[in-house]
């Protein structure tokens, strides 16, 4: 009669000791059901699933015991008891935790979410530990077909995280998380710091009337093309002059290029769509490497803006509107899209895409969004799609040696920081 049998290697890691262990089990008459190794910061646990002839333990026992022992590490092996489930593909869930920092308290407040919404945590990965950290629980339901436990895992996982001061994401663990997107992005406090209104308003001399109306408007308190009209009339008389002084002092959001450049070199399509200004929304983009772009744009005449709006404004249903023209253009299909935004503009935008992110949100954006972000770093959104830091920095790395191997030959990535991460290691 068979019986299955649980082979674990625990020590130092080091080479030789897989190679070693399937030496030894080779020549015996077993079958392998599972394997699963990991290396935590050194340490090696290693675990094979067999099945064996009755009475193989003793024998496996002790070939194993042999093969590996010299290695310095150590070998049990056992009946294998019956495990929680794991789900294919289409079951598996992965809960993103993301906090600055994130603490044991949080990583137990959203494990125990997990186990509160009837769910098992089958692995746990750590995507990043800087400048933010942030981990990856694949998550499966303990009962085969439970057709809730998807929102009632949402949930719970989301009021765990509000307690405890870090950000989560519920998406299913699908082929398509890594596969070639359309990411459409807001630009004002989302791509860069700031409102570009209101460093014309600065400009004009009217920053504090422009910026009460601009807070209004984006805590979903005004109607935006109202609003923006309102805005845009305070800037009657302004010289064009100054839109290439607000151009000159726009800043990135830290992170914003190394998003855009790891999205560019995984084929993904990346967009902005703005309720800010073609005239400073164009350039910014053009040095980015972005050629898909919706935003207003001013109207101007003798070389001073008269105060109107050109065309039709980009509100939030335009916004939406531009994602889906994009996804049509690009053939990515809606549920591939991502949209990242911070104001109630961006809301039907948002709850168009396959995944809508809260960047630094006012609380009714937050409350909407599939997944928010509260932390200063734009390219924590790459987290979300299962892309981890050291990825990112060793393709970074990849592409300073190409460029210093073929400078002649290697693509811009429109960024000025190739090669050295944005933000550096403390």
């Amino acid at each position: 009669m068979a019986e299955d049998l649980l082979v674990t290697v625990t020590g130092l890691d080091r080479p030789g000791v897989t190679a070693a262990l399937f030496g030894a089990l080779d020549p015996l008459a077993v079958e392998v059901l599972d394997v699963e190794q990991v290396v935590v910061r050194g340490r090696l646990l290693l675990g094979v699933h067999l099945r064996g002839d009755a009475g193989a333990q003793a024998l496996l026992a002790g070939a194993v015991a042999g093969a590996v022992a010299p290695l310095g590490v150590e070998v049990t092996v056992g009946p294998a008891a019956d495990a929680p489930r794991r789900g294919g593909p289409e079951e598996t869930l992965v809960v993103t935790v993301l906090g600055s920092p994130t603490t044991p308290g949080a990583l137990a407040a959203a494990a125990e979410a997990v186990a509160v919404a009837g769910g098992n945590i089958d692995r746990i990965v750590r995507l990043a530990a800087w400048p933010v950290s942030c981990y990856e629980l694949r998550v499966v339901a303990a009962t085969a077909g439970d057709a809730e436990f998807p929102d009632r895992l949402r949930r719970s996982v989301t009021a765990a995280a509000g307690l405890a001061g870090v950000d989560v994401a519920v998406q299913r663990a699908s082929l398509y998380r890594r596969a070639q997107r359309l990411v459409v992005m807001d630009v004002d406090s989302t791509l860069i710091r700031g409102e570009v209104i209101e460093m014309l308003a600065a400009e004009a001399g009217c920053e504090r009337q422009v910026r009460e109306v601009t807070e209004r408007a984006m805590a979903g308190e005004l109607d935006f093309a109202a609003s923006l009209r309102e805005r845009v009339a305070l800037l009657a008389g302004l010289d064009v002059a100054a839109l290439a002084r607000v151009r000159a002092a726009v800043q990135l959001t830290p992170g914003a290029a190394t998003l855009v450049r790891t999205l560019q070199r995984l084929g993904s399509r990346v967009a902005l769509v703005s309720g800010g200004f073609h005239e400073v929304v164009d350039p910014l983009a053009q040095s980015l490497g972005i050629n898909l772009v919706t935003a207003n744009r001013l109207e101007v005449a003798d070389g001073r803006l008269t105060g109107r709006v050109s065309g039709e404004v980009v509100d939030r249903a335009a916004k939406a509107r531009a994602l889906r023209r994009f996804a049509t253009a690009e053939r990515v299909p809606l549920a591939q899209t991502v949209a990242v935004g911070d104001g109630a503009n961006d809301l039907d935008m948002l709850q168009a895409a396959g995944l809508g992110v809260a960047f630094n949100a006012k609380p009714v954006v937050r409350a909407a969004a599939d997944a928010a972000v509260n932390v200063p770093f734009l390219d924590s959104v790459l987290f979300l799609l299962g892309i981890s830091r050291e990825e990112v920095e060793a393709a970074d790395g990849l592409d300073a040696e190409a460029q210093l191997a073929e400078p002649d030959e290697c693509p811009r990535t429109g960024s000025a920081l190739v090669g050295r991460p944005l933000h550096p290691r403390p």
